[in-house]
């Protein structure tokens, strides 16, 4: 199996910057992409963006512009460096990745999710 540690989450305040953070660990695997979501109190988790292995990127409307997606590879680390912060930025934000692993019984693709990491931006 395979772990996502997210972290770089805290406060700022209106038009600071953060920069998340998600790793992925254990079992030997390919990423076949990987994804940012965020989800705010009583809201339904909204997908961010998006990055493939050949770090093709895609961005919702609400951050393109002030959000940028990048991936290392050598790593197994994604990030997500987020400027220009708004109040409406508030969320706990996850990673998600869709990789291809080898389990015992050979190569399967699974998606995995890390543990959230929270963001609160005050006005």
């Amino acid at each position: 199996q395979v772990q996502l540690v997210e972290s770089g989450g805290g406060l700022v305040q209106a038009g600071g910057s953060l920069r998340l953070s998600c790793t992925a660990s254990g079992s030997i695997f390919i990423i076949n992409g990987m994804g940012w979501y965020r989800q705010a109190p009583w809201e339904q988790r909204e997908l961010v963006a998006t990055i493939t292995s050949g770090s093709t990127t895609n961005y919702a409307d609400s951050v393109k512009g002030r959000f940028t997606f990048s991936i290392d590879n050598s790593k197994n680390t994604v990030y997500l460096q987020m400027n220009s912060l708004k109040p409406e930025d508030t969320a706990d934000y996850y990673c998600n990745a869709d990789l291809r692993v080898l389990l015992p019984t050979g190569w399967s693709n699974r998606k995995y999710w890390g543990q959230g990491t929270q963001v609160t931006v005050s006005s």
